[in-house]
């Protein structure tokens, strides 16, 4: 019994182990002083020799035999690629608070877009709380006013959110064929390739004054954060893992004000706040669905 219990935890242990991990990039992304392209090639290049290394050394298959795969793999890549690029913009032009709260929309975009791109039943409340985070997202914005920086901020954490959705969802069907380090590699080069113009900026000194961080979010925050996050989709949904891992903000807003000295102003709590709730309510919904599911 106890080891039926342990197993059936584990999944859970992962998930939550992998969002603490994802959230030291609100932290590492103010932190860091380079461009966001930049920044994300570095991370893209290291993350790619620590996790393609893993990789070879426990003697994983790269090979994607299907053409279809190897499309919606590359394509995840380029996706993922634009929605760090974008998440460390809104990071840059606010704080570590709006620009997590900001892409922290995407569960509730996974549930909207989910059931159009993976034919998943729709549930009516998704439309509901789809209008709860815009209401949220209200609270963040001070003005709208393209001269704004927290205004461009959460256009770009929102831009962020809608491709890490889309991203999550194309590759849900894919971590049932292919190992999630193998598949985190691929898109990883994927970036490395798509991002290589930002080359011309790079030098040895921008590298060896942000040695430290860069290694932390190549290793902390995405070789561990994000392959896990992604083998966690052989045990849910997608909308079921981003929904669960409505901690990420608060992990990310506690290490920024640790770490940055960076304390939420009360707007920025209040817009939080109806964010959570509507993600914690998508996951009281999405844990009744699947108990009523069983029951039947």
């Amino acid at each position: 019994m106890q080891q039926t219990d342990t197993k059936n935890l584990w999944p859970y242990l992962q998930l939550n182990f992998a969002v603490l991990c994802i959230s030291s990039s609100g932290v590492l992304g103010r932190y860091i002083p380079l461009d966001p392209e930049l920044t994300i090639w570095y991370r893209a290049l290291l993350a790619t020799l620590v996790i393609g290394g893993f990789s070879w050394f426990r003697g994983y298959d790269f090979r994607i035999p299907s053409s279809r795969d190897r499309g919606i793999v590359l394509l995840g890549g380029l996706f993922f690629g634009i929605h760090w690029v974008t998440y460390f913009y809104a990071l840059q032009l606010s704080s570590v608070a709006v620009g997590m709260l900001s892409i922290y929309t995407y569960p509730v975009m996974t549930s909207l877009l989910e059931p159009l791109i993976l034919k998943t039943p729709f549930k009516k409340v998704h439309l509901f709380l789809g209008l709860l985070v815009i209401g949220g997202i209200w609270f963040l914005v001070p003005e709208f006013d393209l001269d704004n920086r927290y205004f461009l901020a959460v256009l770009f954490g929102l831009c962020s959110a809608f491709f890490y959705a889309l991203r999550n969802i194309i590759l849900k069907p894919q971590v049932k064929k292919y190992n999630g380090s193998v598949l985190m590699t691929w898109q990883l080069i994927v970036m490395s390739v798509v991002l290589l113009p930002v080359i011309g900026k790079a030098s040895v000194t921008t590298f060896s004054e942000n040695f430290l961080p860069l290694l932390a979010l190549a290793v902390i925050t995405t070789s561990v954060g994000h392959t896990l996050l992604l083998m966690s989709f052989r045990y849910f949904s997608v909308t079921a893992a981003s929904i669960m891992s409505s901690v990420q903000p608060v992990y990310g807003i506690l290490l920024g004000m640790l770490f940055l000295g960076e304390i939420p102003g009360a707007n920025t709590l209040v817009g939080g706040l109806v964010i959570i709730i509507a993600v914690i309510t998508e996951a009281l919904v999405s844990v009744r669905g699947r108990k009523q599911g069983t029951a039947t």
